[in-house]
């Protein structure tokens, strides 16, 4: 039997500036985390491992990185908490994991995993999914474990901004994989939009909005716009236009970003097909972002600057 080529893309978040203000060392600082995100899923697909181990390992080290909007380094509410959204998602029988508004277990994108594996729920929010967590034993800590000071400034800085403040700036993370037996899988995890206001859920956490996989078709991770990704369906869209529409991987995940730039939405998309196939795109200025394979790899921030 032949195996499939490996495959692994991660996002950081699409948006219109630096993730951080005054710090000269973010971007370099950005593009270790996403090398060192790479690095922990790829030995996983190198050795045979599963797309979900992978996709857990580089999402949960970008959740640890305070570079970017997930786990530590979450923006902030409006009351100046850190409420954390994730999910996960494997293609072969198209199980799920979903968590929204979390504020004390350490990695998001594990706990969803461990309620796709020991359910019967897809989704739990807030203090219950908090619970469920601690019951599984996962590692609790206390919400300003999250916050970082600088996450801090950005909020004092939207609401003094209001409704002239663009709320998808910080982005989010993300991770979609196929393995070499075929399986694609997809994770993504974000602490959502500064001065969010108290319940607020984006697409990120939405199967079939911000993250879905599927053995038919791909596996897809978004960023962005969380209301417009919504109202799009936007990962499930991508999907079903390859597998019912015939459409190739690209050709539907930018036909997607079309869609929702119509809505008046902004963000981007990376996928991978059961093929090995790898595409990603984005209709903002930048977006954080790696490719991996048996052929080598790429870390790329802005428009233009990796080869596919």
């Amino acid at each position: 039997m032949t195996e499939t080529p490996w495959r692994l893309v991660i996002h950081g978040g699409a948006g219109s500036e630096r993730i951080a203000h005054g710090d000269p060392d973010h971007e370099a600082s950005a593009r270790r985390g996403l090398n060192q995100a790479l690095d922990a899923g790829a030995v996983i697909l190198a050795a045979g491992g599963s797309a979900v181990d992978a996709i857990e390992a580089a999402a949960r080290s970008l959740e640890d990185n305070v570079c970017f909007n997930a786990g530590r380094g979450s923006v902030l509410t409006e009351q100046g908490v850190a409420e954390l959204d994730a999910a996960i998602m494997e293609g072969r029988e198209r199980r799920a994991g979903a968590v929204a508004g979390i504020t004390t277990t350490r990695a998001p994108v594990s706990l969803a995993r461990r309620l796709m594996e020991q359910g019967p729920h897809v989704f739990l929010s807030g203090h219950a999914a908090d619970h469920f967590a601690e019951a599984a034993g996962l590692e609790q800590v206390d919400n300003g474990y999250f916050i970082l000071p600088e996450r801090r400034r950005q909020l004092e800085e939207a609401l003094a901004a209001g409704s002239d403040a663009d709320p998808i700036k910080y982005g989010t993370i993300g991770a979609v994989a196929v393995d070499q037996h075929g399986n694609v899988a997809a994770a993504t995890s974000t602490g959502g939009i500064t001065a969010k206001r108290w319940g607020r859920v984006g697409d990120s956490p939405l199967i079939g909005a911000g993250t879905y996989a599927d053995n038919r078709a791909a596996a897809v991770s978004a960023t962005g716009s969380g209301e417009f990704f919504i109202r799009a369906v936007a990962a499930h869209q991508l999907a079903e236009r390859i597998r019912l529409g015939g459409e190739n991987l690209q050709q539907a995940l930018d036909a997607v970003l079309t869609d929702i730039e119509a809505l008046g939405g902004k963000g981007g998309l990376i996928a991978v097909a059961p093929d090995g196939e790898a595409a990603w795109g984005f209709t903002t200025p930048a977006m954080y972002r790696g490719d991996a394979s048996a052929k080598g790899r790429t870390v790329a921030i802005y428009a233009g600057e990796e080869d596919r």
